[in-house]
């Protein structure tokens, strides 16, 4: 079928010619809008775009739309790109929300089998049904939000079992929702409990006997490490991602949350998609990641729900990096996948403008997930992800006023979605 929608007040992030990859330093403050706009779709692609004093009425019976869409002069900005979340868990861990505020960190909370293994326990005494359900209902919450693209990450399994068991649900999220959907193998997120002591020993298992599995079902599009301390080392990474590598899977990679950890040059070394977190980040690592083809991929609802100091973006686009901003939705560090709080925080904590900021949830998100060709920008040809705004006076408006309701309609694959 095809759509006509016209009457566009602005149409956001648009691209003509040769499509962009990404957008880096600099180029992170263009973002071309077309105003007083009309754009075509055709089933699941955008099929062309322009100003309204140009569609004249011979144009539009050449068009031949199915379908009229008076967009009553709101905007039209491409879905967000989710490029890192934790979507696929079980339960909730509002106590340790609650035990940080009385003084315990992150690495205490762990240390006493909260955390991550928390998560691991609820998830393997949950059936994948019953998982399949929560996690569709959190995919609609972010879809609602604008999100049309989305990165699900494993890691809550620590377990073959249970690692498969979460990826499965991951690809289902796939055929049950309309979202686009990249999976990601976190096995090494943690050292399970029985493999306490025993770090090489877990990583051996991840290597010789979960990796072969995953791939040999296609269940994973990537594969990831949490390089920190306390967690798994620059060694363990490297071994990890090799073996990843052998199997098809791209690397990304937990880097410097809570330390210098080596992460970022781990992965740059290992030309990874992205690196994630990146609070600990100074000349050094900007210096690896410049001229790379990494993304940096900064997550600041998770800074401020551990009460850190913020990665420091501005530093990064003025030193001409690639950033991305993404949610970590997960139970434990940000328990949200509002991508337009994240741009909020970005703007008001990270000192970015927004256009950078939208920049960072639209093509640079769709990069760090392999999806620039497709997703990211309106363009001839790309899926049509896109929502049509409430009536918002600006660009600015959109992370500035946060928690005012955004999106009024999102299309996903050219088609309208309903929350049924």
């Amino acid at each position: 079928m095809r759509k006509l929608f016209y009457n566009i007040g602005k149409l956001v992030q648009t691209e003509s010619g040769e499509l962009l990859r990404r957008r880096s330093g600099a180029e992170m403050a263009d973002l071309n809008i077309l105003e007083k706009a009309y754009m075509l779709t055709d089933e699941e692609k955008i099929a062309g775009f322009g100003y309204m004093v140009d569609l004249t009425e011979d144009k539009v019976r050449d068009m031949m739309a199915d379908e009229s869409i008076d967009v009553k002069d709101r905007m039209i900005l491409p879905a967000f790109c989710d490029s890192h979340t934790h979507l696929v868990y079980s339960g909730s861990r509002e106590i340790e929300f609650f035990d940080k505020l009385r003084g315990l960190s992150y690495s205490e909370i762990a240390a006493r089998g909260g955390g991550i293994l928390n998560s691991a326990r609820l998830l393997h005494n949950t059936s994948e049904d019953d998982l399949l359900l929560q996690t569709i209902s959190r995919a609609n919450e972010i879809i609602a939000l604008g999100t049309g693209a989305v990165e699900i990450k494993s890691g809550y399994g620590l377990s073959l079992e249970d690692e498969l068991k979460m990826l499965r649900v991951a690809r289902r999220i796939g055929e049950f929702t309309p979202l686009t959907v990249k999976t990601t193998f976190l096995g090494a997120h943690a050292v399970p409990e029985r493999y306490i002591g025993r770090r090489s020993d877990y990583v051996d298992e991840i290597i010789n006997e979960m990796i072969p599995v995953i791939a040999s079902e296609e269940l994973a599009d990537f594969i990831d490490v949490f390089t920190e301390e306390g967690f798994f080392t620059v060694e363990d990474t490297d071994r990890i991602l090799c073996a990843g590598m052998k199997y098809g899977l791209k690397p990304k990679v937990h880097a410097n949350q809570m330390s210098y950890s080596g992460g970022v040059q781990v992965g740059v070394k290992y030309n990874a998609i992205s690196v994630d977190h990146l609070e600990f980040t100074g000349e050094e690592e900007f210096k690896t990641l410049h001229n790379s083809e990494t993304m940096a991929t900064l997550l600041p609802g998770t800074t401020q729900f551990l009460d850190m100091d913020y990665a420091p973006a501005r530093k990064m686009i003025d030193f001409g990096l690639s950033v991305a901003i993404a949610t970590n939705y997960n139970p434990g560090s940000c328990p949200s996948g509002d991508v337009r709080y994240m741009m909020f925080l970005g703007a008001l904590k990270l000192k970015m403008t927004p256009q950078e900021l939208i920049n960072a949830v639209t093509i640079n998100g769709a990069y760090a997930m392999g999806l620039e060709e497709s997703h990211g920008t309106i363009a001839v040809g790309k899926i049509a992800n896109f929502f049509i705004t409430k009536p918002v006076p600006s660009i600015e408006y959109i992370p500035y006023a946060f928690t005012s309701p955004l999106v009024e309609k999102i299309y996903l694959n050219g088609k309208l979605w309903q929350n049924l």
